[in-house]
């Protein structure tokens, strides 16, 4: 079983996973998941924060798995091996906290999930390089391809699309819809020659810090959503 929510930012949105707001995880086991669409934060500085985080997440019924958004110590996530998990790499974070890698394809409680974490930060002007920001908040080259090559190799066909921001088409839809959203940028204008190419039957994503659905394309933040496979 699959849940998905937004952006978590260490211990400021993570009420909702607790199990008032969220009952359900009462009956989940490790062999059922629940995706974080980026601003995990749980991998911050290593202090007791993250250690209090961790020891949390670490309690709880679920696997956790999430995508890195611009709001991460890309450093430190970095510094974990890598290893091969159910089809893409990953960085195992503890054993039931999950870093799912840039431009990988994984195959979970039988979905074909494409994960690409990443996105230009708002405030940078506001943070300090190598303390609360990192210049790996974007894709490098390399992992835009290697996101290509793997979605070339399933036949350029998944169910679900996870990254932390939207596809620029859709960045627009939701400025239409009166939502302020962040101008173009590299990684949301792949992610629109993505959505041309790509067949998958639902795209998430986070960042924006709203709830709102537009067709095949959900934006979560306090929703915790259940997927199921219905195609």
């Amino acid at each position: 079983m699959i849940y998905i929510t937004g952006d978590t930012h260490a211990m400021i949105d993570w009420e909702k996973l607790n199990t008032r707001e969220f009952p359900e995880q009462k009956s989940l086991t490790r062999d059922d998941y629940v995706i974080v669409l980026g601003d995990f934060g749980g991998v911050w500085d290593g202090d007791k924060q993250d250690r209090h985080i961790l020891k949390t997440y670490g309690q709880r019924n679920f696997t956790t798995l999430f995508i890195d958004g611009n709001h991460e110590n890309h450093d430190l996530l970095d510094s974990y091996p890598v290893e091969e998990w159910n089809g893409g790499k990953i960085h195992r974070i503890s054993d039931n906290v999950i870093h799912l890698m840039r431009g990988q394809v994984f195959t979970v409680d039988g979905m074909k999930l494409f994960a690409m974490g990443g996105a230009e930060s708002t405030d940078r002007e506001l943070r300090r390089e190598g303390v609360s920001w990192w210049a790996r908040e974007m894709p490098s080259q390399e992992e835009y391809a290697e996101a290509v090559s793997n979605l070339e190799k399933c036949g350029g066909r998944v169910d679900l699309m996870l990254t932390h921001c939207a596809p620029e088409t859709t960045v627009c839809a939701l400025n239409m819809q009166g939502m302020y959203c962040r101008r173009e940028n590299e990684l949301t204008l792949f992610f629109d020659e993505l959505a041309k190419t790509i067949q998958f039957n639902h795209w998430f994503f986070g960042h924006y810090h709203r709830d709102a659905d537009c067709g095949k394309y959900s934006l979560v933040y306090d929703r915790i959503l259940k997927v199921e496979k219905r195609f």
